[in-house]
């Protein structure tokens, strides 16, 4: 699966980390759920963490559709809204 973080690049996550990366991203719908900024920044940060952690960076060079598009660190609680009200599943399907 390859993982777009918005303003920084793509990583290429096994789908083993899936798993994880949805208990980070129900933290992040709800703190959106809850308009609370602090804890958005907090539970992103540790999403976007996770991914560029677990995952291999894709090279410039190569180019490759992105699975999941996440965003980009800093985001307001808007931004992130738009994101999830364009999916039903949140930032992370499954």
């Amino acid at each position: 699966m390859i993982v777009r973080i918005l303003g920084e690049g793509q990583w290429r996550i096994e789908d083993a980390v899936v798993a994880d990366l949805n208990r980070l991203d129900d933290e992040v719908e709800q703190a959106v759920g809850t308009g609370d900024q602090a804890e958005l920044d907090r539970a992103l940060h540790a999403l976007l963490e996770e991914v560029r952690t677990q995952g291999t960076t894709v090279p410039d060079d190569e180019l490759s559709d992105s699975d999941l598009i996440l965003p980009a660190a800093g985001s307001t609680l808007e931004d992130v809204r738009a994101l999830l009200d364009a999916s039903d599943e949140g930032l992370i399907p499954g």
